[in-house]
C-alpha cells in the first residue's frame, strides 16, 4: 500500500458528526505579562515581548559556568508567569502539606478552570455532579523528577502531587465532575490534542460540557539544554518565527482553559460563543527523517483532514495560527505544507503567524496558547500582527506559496470568518484545528413598554476577606465601562457569582451607580451588603394591606419597569374586567396622569386587589415563597388566592362584587384610629350604640368605625384624655352593623366559590389566628369577614408565634401593615421589608428586597427579575474570580551536582481571622482539654497547618480538605500523642469525624472507658 495523497484522501472523514461544530463559550489564561484572558489578548493587540529574567525561586544561571552561546540564553532568559507559586488553597480547601506537595501546573489549573468555568457564564458549583470532562494537556514531569529522588522525603501527597495524570483529575476531584478525566502527553500538541479529544467526547454524546486546555511551567533549565544539544535553542532565548533572524526556540510557559459545548447546546442556554470549532485532526509522522523531525506530508495530511471534517475547503480560510517555532527546518516544512493546500483559488494570500514571536514556546501549553489567541480574534474580528513580521525569511518563498505574514492587523469582516490552527508534537503527533466565526447573537433591545429596569449585582466568596477582595476588582472592572443599564451585567453575576458562603448584593440601575456601590462596599462603607453568611432559608411571612393603602397612580413605576409585575397585572385585570366592565388596570395606571377618581368607589377594592395579587405573584414568580399569609380586611382574598384556597377568578368576582355593594351603601359613616388599646375605649363604646369597634391592630392602635356623628363624640372625649385620635377619612363604616344590608347579596356571590384547603398557612384576621385545617374561607367566612373587627394584631401575634419568621413582606402599595407591625413588641431580628413602599417606588425597590433576601440565605429565581428583551444578546463578560496570593509554595533551586531538592515547604502564611471558639493552641484550653490539645497538634502536624487555625469547630474534609490517606496518619499521630488511648480502629473514628472538637469528645470518652474498665 501506498501512503500518498490518495491514500490520505481516503482516510479522510465525512464532516457529518461535526453537526454546528462545538463552541467556545468560556476562556481563562494566564501567560508571562497577562495575568488573565484580557491582559493577554492586550498583549498581542501591542506584540508585547513577554521574555525576561529567569526568576530565582527556578535556578540560579551562575551555577552553570560552562554553559555558553544559545545554551546560556536558556539558562538565563524565558518567558515566565507571574505568581506560578501562589495558590489559594484555603479556597479549595487543600491542607498546606499537600498543597506544597502538589505540582505547581495542578495548582494554576485549579484557579484557571474555575474561571474558565465562571467565563462561559455558569457558577462552577452548579456543574458539581455533572458528567463534565476534563483534557489537559501536559509535556513532561519535571516537579517528580525535582522531589521523587529523595527516598527518604516521599509521601503520598508528593506521589499524588508529582503525577502528570493527576493535573486533570485534580479538576474534576476539586470542582465534583464525573465525567472522563485525562492528561495527553504528545510534547508540543498536547494541549490542542487534549481539545480534539475534548470535541470528540462532545460529539459522541459522551459529554454535555468539557474543560480542555494545557499547561506548562519551566521549573529547570534541562529541556533548555536539551534544545541546545539538538541545535535548536535561540540565541537571545526568544521564538522569531519565520523571520529572517530565525535563529530557534525560546521556553516559555502558561495555563490556559476552554470550556467546549455542543454549538446548539449553547445557543439553547444563551452563552456568550467566542468562535466554533468546525473540525479538528490528530495524526502521527510516523518513520520519517527521525523521531524528533517534522514531516511535511503528515502536517499537510492532519490539516486537510481538519478541513475535510469541517466542511470547508482550504482556500475558505482566512488566516492560520501556525506552529511557528521559528527552527530553520519547522518553519519550511510547515509552510511548504500550508502553501500546498491553501494557495489553490485564493484571491489573497493567507495570512499566518503565530503567538512564540510574543510568548516563547509553552511546550505543552503551546497548542492552547494558540487556539485561545484564533478564538480571540474571531470574536473581536482583528487579528494581531505576528511579531518579527518585518522581516521575513526569504527562503521560505512565502509569496510563491500563497502566505503573508501579518505585519500589521488583519481586520476581519463582519460575514462568517474561518481560520485554522496547528500544533505540532516533538515525537511526531500533530494536531490542527478548523474555526470559524461565532453565529451572531439577536440584538439586545429594550421593549416598547419597558423601562430602564434594575437588576441585583451578586457576588460571592470563600472568606470575608476574599469577597472584599473581589468587591474591589469588580468595582475596578465596571467603572471602567461606558454608563449603561447595569441589568444585563447584574443578571450575568447571578448565573456566575453564586454559590460560594460569602454573599453580598446591592440593587443598581446603571453601571455608574453600580461601580460606587462596589466601591464603598469594599470599603467598608456599606457593612450591612458585605460578608453575610447565611446558614439557614429566611422565613418569610406575606402581610397584605388593607383599604386604605390605594393611592392614584399606584405602582406604576414599578408596571413600567418589571415585565413579571407586568404580566401579573394584566392576568389580574383579565380576571376583574367581567365583572367591572373596565379595566382595572388601565384605570389605576391613568390614575398617575391626573385622573384622581379613576379607582375610586366601586373599583377601589378592586384595584386593591389586582395590586396585590400582582405583588405577590411578582415575589413567588422571582422564587420568594411565603411561609404563611395574613390579610387586613379586603387584603385577605389576595392572600387568600396566594395561599391556594381561591382561584384568581374567584377572588375576582367576590371582590368586585364587594366593592361594588359598598359603594352602593348610603354615606354616613366614618371611621377613626385611635393611638390607644381597647381598654380605653370599651366604656365609651357602652355609652355609643352606634359606634363600633372595626379593628385591632396593635397594643396601641385601634381603629372604631360607626356613624360620624358618634365618633365625632368619641374623638372629642380621648382628646380631653390626651389620647391621640385621626379621622381616617372612610367612605364608610367598615366593619360595623352599618354594612350589613350588603352581606347578602355578597354571601350569595360567595357561594358560588369552592374554597379548599390553604397550601400556604392561612392567619386570619377574622378569627386572630392560625386557621384551623376544618375551618374553610366559604361564604359564611366572607360575609362575617365583611362586619367583624380585624384582629390584625391578634393574627400577628400568633403568626410570630407559630412560625417565627425572619422577615415581612407587606403587599401593597405603601406602607401600611409594616409600621403596626413594628409597634406590636415582635421579637428581635424580624426585618421589614416591602417591594413597592410609595409613589415613586419602582424595580430598584424590588430589585433591593431581592437583594436583601439574597444575603439573608434565598435563592431567587433570578431570570424573573429581568425583562428578556433588556438582556437579549451575548452575555455580559465579568472579571473573574480574584483568588488569594497569601501562600506561596515553590522548590529550592536547581542545582548541578546538589543534592536532591529539599521537600518543598509552604511559605509562612498570616493566621485566618480569629474563631469565636477557643483555640486550642491557648495554654488554657490545653490545661483544661488534653485531648483537645493532643488531636489539634496532630492536625497541624499531619496539614501542615499553623496551630491558630486548627480550631474545635473545624471540619475535617469541608474545611480542612482531610483525605483517607490523611485519616491514617492522624490516626498514627493520635496514638502516638495519647499512649494510654491503645488501638483506635479507623471505623471507629469515622463517625465522630465531623470536626476536631467531636473527634477530641469522641477520645474523651474512649479514654474514661478506658479507666472506668
Amino acid at each position: 500500500m501506498t501512503d500518498g495523497p490518495d491514500r490520505q484522501r481516503a482516510a479522510m472523514t465525512d464532516g457529518a458528526a461535526y453537526g454546528d461544530g462545538v463552541a467556545i463559550v468560556g476562556i481563562d489564561c494566564a501567560f508571562p505579562l497577562a495575568r488573565d484572558t484580557d491582559a493577554y489578548w492586550e498583549v498581542l493587540l501591542r506584540g508585547g515581548d513577554a521574555i525576561g529574567e529567569v526568576p530565582p525561586e527556578r535556578w540560579d544561571p551562575a551555577a552553570f559556568p560552562a554553559a555558553d552561546g544559545a545554551a546560556r540564553a536558556g539558562l538565563d532568559r524565558g518567558g515566565f508567569l507571574d505568581g506560578a507559586d501562589v495558590f489559594d488553597n484555603e479556597f479549595f480547601s487543600v491542607p498546606p502539606r499537600e498543597a506544597a506537595a502538589m505540582d505547581p501546573q495542578q495548582r494554576l489549573l485549579l484557579h484557571c478552570a474555575w474561571r474558565a468555568v465562571e467565563d462561559s457564564g455558569v457558577a462552577p458549583g452548579a456543574l458539581a455532579g455533572s458528567g463534565t470532562g476534563v483534557y489537559v494537556g501536559v509535556m513532561g514531569g519535571e516537579w517528580g523528577r525535582l522531589h521523587l529522588g529523595d527516598y527518604d522525603r516521599v509521601t503520598p501527597q508528593l506521589g499524588a502531587g508529582s503525577s502528570a495524570g493527576m493535573t486533570a483529575n485534580r479538576i474534576s476531584y476539586q470542582l465534583g465532575f464525573t465525567g472522563p478525566s485525562m492528561a495527553v502527553d504528545t510534547a508540543c500538541s498536547s494541549s490542542l490534542v487534549a481539545v480534539h479529544l475534548g470535541v470528540g467526547a462532545l460529539l459522541s454524546g459522551e459529554c454535555d460540557t468539557v474543560l480542555a486546555g494545557g499547561v506548562n511551567l519551566v521549573m529547570s533549565p534541562a529541556l533548555g539544554l536539551v534544545y541546545h544539544q539538538l541545535g535548536l535553542a535561540a540565541a537571545d532565548g526568544r521564538c522569531k518565527p519565520f523571520s529572517l533572524h530565525a535563529d530557534g526556540i525560546g521556553r516559555s510557559e502558561g495555563v490556559g482553559l476552554v470550556v467546549l459545548r455542543r454549538l446548539a447546546d449553547a445557543v439553547a442556554d444563551g452563552q456568550r460563543i467566542y468562535a466554533v470549532i468546525r473540525g479538528t485532526a490528530v495524526n502521527q509522522d510516523g518513520r520519517s527523517n527521525g523521531i524528533t523531525a517534522p514531516n511535511r506530508w503528515s502536517q499537510e495530511q492532519v490539516v486537510a483532514t481538519a478541513c475535510k471534517r469541517a466542511r470547508v475547503e482550504p482556500r475558505e480560510v482566512a488566516f492560520v495560527e501556525a506552529h511557528g517555532t521559528g527552527t530553520a527546518l519547522g518553519d519550511t516544512i510547515e509552510c511548504a505544507a500550508l502553501g500546498s493546500l491553501h494557495a489553490e483559488g485564493r484571491d489573497e494570500p493567507l495570512a499566518i503567524g503565530s503567538v512564540k514571536g510574543n510568548l516563547g514556546h509553552t511546550e505543552g501549553a503551546a497548542g492552547i496558547a494558540g487556539l485561545i489567541k484564533v478564538a480571540l480574534a474571531l470574536h473581536h474580528r482583528i487579528v494581531p500582527a505576528s511579531r518579527f513580521a518585518d522581516r521575513e525569511n526569504p527562503q521560505l518563498r512565502l509569496s510563491q506559496r500563497g502566505l503573508r505574514l501579518l505585519k500589521s492587523p488583519l481586520r476581519l469582516p463582519p460575514t462568517p470568518v474561518v481560520a485554522g490552527l496547528s500544533s505540532f508534537g516533538m515525537g511526531g503527533t500533530n494536531a490542527h484545528a478548523v474555526l470559524g466565526s461565532a453565529p451572531r447573537p439577536a440584538p439586545r433591545t429594550t421593549a416598547r413598554r419597558a423601562g430602564p429596569g434594575a437588576g441585583v449585582f451578586t457576588l460571592t466568596a470563600d472568606t470575608p476577606a476574599a469577597l472584599i477582595r473581589n468587591l474591589t476588582e469588580q468595582a475596578e472592572a465596571v467603572a471602567r465601562r461606558p454608563r449603561t443599564s447595569a441589568a444585563a451585567l447584574c443578571r450575568q453575576s447571578n448565573r456566575v457569582k453564586t454559590g460560594l458562603p460569602y454573599r453580598f448584593s446591592t440593587a443598581a440601575r446603571d453601571t455608574e451607580e453600580l461601580a460606587a456601590a462596589l466601591r464603598e462596599a469594599a470599603r467598608g462603607g456599606l457593612p450591612e451588603q458585605v460578608a453575610h453568611r447565611p446558614w439557614s432559608l429566611p422565613t418569610v411571612a406575606f402581610l397584605f394591606s388593607g383599604q386604605g393603602a390605594q393611592y392614584p397612580g399606584m405602582t406604576a413605576a414599578l408596571h413600567q419597569d418589571s415585565h413579571t409585575y407586568r404580566q401579573a397585572l394584566d392576568a389580574a385585570d383579565a380576571a376583574l374586567r367581567p365583572y367591572t366592565d373596565t379595566s382595572v388596570r388601565d384605570r389605576l395606571l391613568s390614575a398617575g396622569s391626573g385622573d384622581e377618581d379613576a379607582v375610586a368607589g366601586e373599583l377601589t377594592q378592586p384595584a386593591l386587589f389586582a395590586v396585590e395579587y400582582a405583588l405577590a405573584a411578582t415575589l413567588t414568580a422571582l422564587g420568594i415563597r411565603p411561609a404563611a399569609v395574613l390579610g387586613h380586611s379586603v387584603g385577605e382574598f389576595a392572600a387568600a388566592v396566594t395561599a391556594g384556597v381561591l382561584t384568581l377568578d374567584e377572588a375576582a368576582h367576590l371582590v368586585a362584587t364587594r366593592g361594588r355593594l359598598m359603594h352602593a351603601l348610603p354615606a354616613g359613616g366614618a371611621m377613626l384610629s385611635v393611638q390607644a388599646g381597647p381598654d380605653a375605649v370599651r366604656q365609651l363604646l357602652a355609652e355609643e350604640p352606634d359606634a363600633h369597634l372595626a379593628a385591632l391592630n396593635g397594643p396601641r392602635d385601634t381603629v372604631l368605625s360607626g356613624t360620624a356623628e358618634a365618633l365625632a363624640r368619641i374623638a372629642e372625649t380621648l382628646r380631653e384624655a390626651q389620647i391621640r385620635v385621626r379621622d381616617l377619612q372612610a367612605p364608610l363604616a367598615f366593619h360595623s352593623p352599618l354594612i350589613r344590608p350588603a352581606l347578602d347579596r355578597l354571601r350569595s356571590a360567595a357561594a358560588g366559590t369552592e374554597p379548599k384547603p390553604p397550601e400556604i398557612p392561612v392567619f386570619s384576621t377574622r378569627y386572630g389566628r392560625l386557621l384551623d385545617p376544618a375551618e374553610r374561607m366559604d361564604a359564611a367566612y366572607w360575609a362575617d369577614q365583611a362586619e367583624s373587627p380585624v384582629l390584625f394584631a391578634d393574627a400577628l401575634a400568633d403568626l410570630e408565634t407559630v412560625c417565627a419568621p425572619t422577615h415581612l413582606i407587606e403587599i401593597g402599595p405603601r406602607p401600611q401593615l409594616l409600621p403596626l407591625a413594628g409597634r406590636a413588641g415582635l421579637g428581635p431580628g424580624v426585618e421589614f421589608l416591602h417591594p413597592s413602599p410609595g409613589p415613586e417606588a419602582g424595580a430598584t425597590d424590588l430589585a433591593d428586597l431581592v437583594a436583601r433576601l439574597y444575603r439573608a440565605g434565598l435563592d431567587p429565581d433570578w431570570e424573573r427579575l429581568y425583562d428578556p428583551t433588556s438582556t437579549a444578546g451575548s452575555p455580559e463578560k465579568l472579571r473573574g474570580y480574584s483568588f488569594s496570593t497569601a501562600h506561596r509554595y515553590w522548590t529550592a533551586p536547581a542545582r548541578p551536582g546538589a543534592e536532591p531538592a529539599e521537600r518543598p515547604r509552604p511559605t509562612a502564611a498570616p493566621p485566618r481571622p480569629a474563631s469565636a471558639a477557643p483555640r486550642a493552641s491557648d495554654p488554657v484550653s490545653r490545661d483544661r482539654d488534653p485531648v483537645l490539645a493532643a488531636v489539634v497538634d496532630a492536625v497541624a502536624e499531619v496539614g501542615s497547618y499553623p496551630l491558630e487555625q486548627v480550631v474545635a469547630t473545624a471540619r475535617f474534609y469541608e474545611d480542612l480538605g482531610f483525605d483517607s490517606v490523611m485519616i491514617m496518619q492522624l490516626k498514627d499521630r493520635i496514638e502516638a500523642r495519647l499512649p494510654h488511648l491503645g488501638e483506635v480502629s479507623v471505623q471507629q473514628l469515622l463517625p465522630a469525624l465531623r470536626s476536631v472538637g467531636t473527634l477530641a469528645q469522641f477520645l474523651g470518652g474512649h479514654l474514661t472507658e478506658g479507666v472506668g474498665a
